[in-house]
Parts: structure tokens; sequence; C-alpha cells
């Protein structure tokens, strides 16, 4: 706690995977598919997923979980059709 009563904020990166669910169909894996086969790979599947990679400040390690986990419900990832992961980890200052 700091002289002011308050608690010091820490930095902490959160590395967000959003990816179709099961059983969604993803037309864009399908085309880096193809594409793959086209040029001799032997691609069976393929999937898509977008990362994003945050720096957030929080108190806690499972506070920055939770704005993490946040985030993706309000904004990164749609219930519907999407699932997300979320590593969190403290950045230290050098």
């Amino acid at each position: 706690m700091k002289q002011d009563g308050t608690t010091p904020h820490l930095k902490f990166r959160a590395r967000i995977d959003v990816r179709l669910k099961r059983g969604e169909f993803d037309p864009e894996a399908e085309t880096v598919r193809k594409s793959l086969v086209d040029l001799t790979f032997p691609v069976l599947n393929c999937k898509v997923a977008k990362g994003y990679e945050l720096v957030v400040e929080a108190p806690t390690k499972a506070e920055a979980q939770r704005i993490a986990h946040s985030i993706c419900k309000r904004l990164l990832a749609n219930p519907t059709k999407d699932d997300f992961s979320i590593e969190v980890e403290e950045i230290r200052d050098s």
C-alpha cells in the first residue's frame, strides 16, 4: 500500500486469442488451407484465430485477468460464435 492509502497498480500483459467455436464454418481458414494445398503443402485442416496483446494496469494478477475477461465479453469476442483464451503475466520493470 502506498503512503496515501491507495494500492499500487502493476502492469500486466494479457495475451488473448479469439477463434470460432467448434463447428462454426471458417471461410478464411478454408481459403488458406486450399491455397496451401495448391502450393503442395500437405495441410488437412486450418483454423484462423485473432491474437491481441494488451497491457493493463491492475492491483493484482487476478484483477488483470478479470479485466481481460471483461474486455473479451464486451468487445473482442462474439459469444454466439467465438471462444477465447487469456494468458496474463506481470510485466516487471528491469
